[in-house]
């Protein structure tokens, strides 16, 4: 398994409204969605598919569907502006949960919260988080869903940099992150350069 930087004209240019320190929380989210629902395409790619039998206007005739449920898990509480663009591709994916929060000062992840949904073990689980930054959380999170008995994970996110790659990867090999940009570093408190500021307040405009 690898990382993917999904590079699309599209996904760049919405991208870079998004880095402008000027953009509002609205702006912001409405393209944060739509950046999540272009790179659903590439990200689903090779979903197993099984026949059925189904009838057109026509005739009878055999047609396909996703073999296994969708889950999606958004990490509290910036995964959560991913889910929109997602669900309007597929609207059937189910939502997991998982609440994490990095102390600002020892950078360590603590859990607050998890809930996952039924038969998750059986399904295609996405985990989803606007930053990869160290990977602290990445690995947190995917632990987690590990300890649920997934075997198919992906990580989606929307900027990542090499130490969080790199940090994933070795821990969890099996796993593959897909991000629309793979940026320059990260700075000694460990915020992402360039990166989009605190992607949690510029959605909900919180600070």
């Amino acid at each position: 398994m690898a990382f993917t930087e999904l590079k699309h004209p599209l996904i760049i240019d919405k991208l870079s409204r998004m880095r402008r320190k000027e953009t509002s929380s609205k702006d912001f989210r409405e393209n944060l969605n739509e950046i999540a629902q272009l790179m659903v395409y590439e990200i689903f790619r090779d979903l197993e598919l099984k026949p059925m039998e189904i009838e057109t206007p026509m005739t009878k005739t055999i047609g396909y569907t996703i073999d296994k449920p969708i889950v999606l898990v958004p990490i509290l509480r910036a995964g959560i502006g991913m889910l929109d663009g997602i669900q309007k591709l597929i609207p059937t994916a189910r939502i997991a949960h998982i609440g994490l929060y990095r102390d600002e000062e020892t950078l360590e992840i603590h859990q607050y919260f998890a809930k996952k949904t039924e038969s998750i073990d059986e399904s295609y689980v996405i985990i989803v988080d606007p930053m990869l930054a160290t990977g602290g959380s990445a690995n947190k999170a995917i632990d987690i869903v590990k300890g649920w008995g997934v075997k198919n994970i992906k990580f989606v996110c929307l900027v990542a940099v090499e130490p969080g790659i790199s940090n994933v990867l070795e821990k969890h090999p099996d796993v593959e992150i897909y991000a629309a940009s793979k940026d320059e570093k990260l700075s000694d408190k460990g915020y992402i350069i360039p990166g989009l500021g605190d992607a949690g307040d510029r959605i909900f405009g919180t600070k």
